[in-house]
């Protein structure tokens, strides 16, 4: 049996409604909720996904965090270790797209690795007849941001996996990230923030 060689961190952010909850249900159940089905990730939620990247084997704590402005006290706490940062747009949403700024502004502040590995991902390219975003634009404002892109659907399965490949990847070319965490114990620790009594804290997903 392949031994775990670590344990990564990563988080989604991002507006309310671009599809994180949705990327998070693909990438670790290769499932997809159709919006009418949903219901907007009250404050925090996570789930765990093994990933086998060049003969190794990492275990990914994925974090979706809501995107109400409501929220952002609650969910800042949760940038704290985080190796990897996904921050989600919608291509046919140009506000979301806009907001992109404040997210960063917010990880920024927050995030307490310096390298985190940022990857800037713009959702539901199924919809390309009601696209405003561009491709080139998503990879403008992400090369100014020294972000990763990528465009994907949660809907199809486009890039999904890609995306999460190279973010994971990026982490591993980075060992400060990753090795350090590993020495001391604290990337095996988890915590569900459902079992910390609050009734905000938790609960179900999408985007």
């Amino acid at each position: 049996m392949m031994r775990i060689t670590s344990t990564l961190k990563l988080l989604l952010i991002g507006n309310s409604n671009v599809g994180k909850s949705s990327i998070l249900l693909r990438f670790t159940d290769d499932s997809f909720l159709p919006q009418e089905e949903t219901s907007a990730t009250i404050g925090v939620d996570f789930k765990v996904k093994m990933m086998e990247l060049e003969g190794k084997k990492y275990k990914l704590t994925i974090w979706d965090t809501a995107g109400q402005e409501r929220f952002r006290t609650l969910t800042s706490s949760y940038y704290r270790g985080a190796q990897g940062v996904i921050l989600v747009y919608d291509v046919t949403n140009r506000a979301t797209f806009d907001q992109l700024d404040v997210w960063f502004k917010e990880l920024d502040t927050y995030a307490t690795h310096k390298e985190v590995v940022k990857m800037v991902v713009g959702n539901k390219v199924d919809k390309e007849s009601d696209r405003v975003v561009s491709l080139e634009e998503g990879q403008s404002l992400a090369e100014s941001r020294g972000a990763l892109f990528c465009e994907c659907s949660a809907k199809t399965r486009m890039g999904i996996l890609t995306a999460m490949e190279q973010l994971v990847g990026k982490i591993i070319e980075t060992p400060s990230l990753w090795q350090n965490a590993k020495r001391s114990g604290r990337s095996t620790r988890l915590v569900d923030p459902r079992a910390s009594g609050n009734g905000d804290v938790g609960g179900s997903c999408s985007c």
